[in-house]
């Protein structure tokens, strides 16, 4: 089942919120705490996630890449500043529901695609922060939306074909795809496929090669 403009919409503004509750407490120390993302430290992290709400906003997304929103960011309140800017950003959205299948200003996305990309971009940070600071990861809905996006990721770019089944999801159906029409089926954790599609973990370790990674 889709997700509606609605579901994702609220969606994306409670993963701002607990991104914000997840590095508001951090200590100076936790802060400077090196992740998994290359010359990112925690507070980097949240520069980056923090920029893009408020690059958003801004309706400037796309004028500062994620380098230059953690180098801008990282030193900031980055948990106020995302409250603020999540409230902002839900009023924006909501106006643009009857847009949402028209492009956006990112390119070769619409408005609701760009709106699942932030979601899944959210979400994946935080799991970063969790990751470097020895925190479990989390398995709702965030992960769900992130699944989603990146399997119509995969089909845009052309990957595939595969048949994809993906395990430790609580939505039911969220894990299921066929991508370019048949194939091979493909079955993993969900959590797993989603760090080996972004080049956080070697892909060999679900059975993958490098083609799955969406950037390379």
């Amino acid at each position: 089942m889709e997700l509606t403009p609605t579901q994702t919409i609220d969606g994306l503004i409670a993963e701002y919120e607990d991104f914000a509750d997840l590095v508001g407490g951090l200590s100076p120390q936790e802060l400077d705490t090196p992740t998994r993302c290359a010359g990112w430290a925690v507070r980097d992290v949240a520069g980056h996630v923090t920029g893009g709400a408020l690059d958003t906003v801004a309706l400037t997304i796309g004028a500062r890449s994620p380098d230059q929103q953690a180098a801008d960011l990282r030193d900031h309140d980055h948990a106020a500043e995302l409250r603020k800017a999540a409230a902002e950003l839900r009023a924006l959205l909501e106006a643009a529901v009857s847009a949402w299948d028209r492009p956006s200003m990112a390119p070769d996305r619409t408005i609701g695609n760009g709106v699942l990309t932030l979601w899944y971009d959210t979400y994946m940070h935080a799991d970063d922060v969790r990751s470097a600071l020895g925190r479990p990861s989390e398995r709702g809905p965030g992960l769900a939306a992130s699944v989603r996006w990146m399997l119509e990721e995969l089909g845009r770019k052309g990957w595939g074909p595969a048949r994809v089944s993906l395990t430790g999801l609580r939505e039911r159906g969220a894990g299921e795809a066929e991508i370019g029409g048949g194939g091979p089926l493909v079955r993993a954790d969900a959590l797993r496929f989603m760090l080996a599609a972004t080049g956080r973990i070697d892909p060999a370790e679900v059975g993958l090669d490098e083609s799955v990674n969406i950037y390379r």
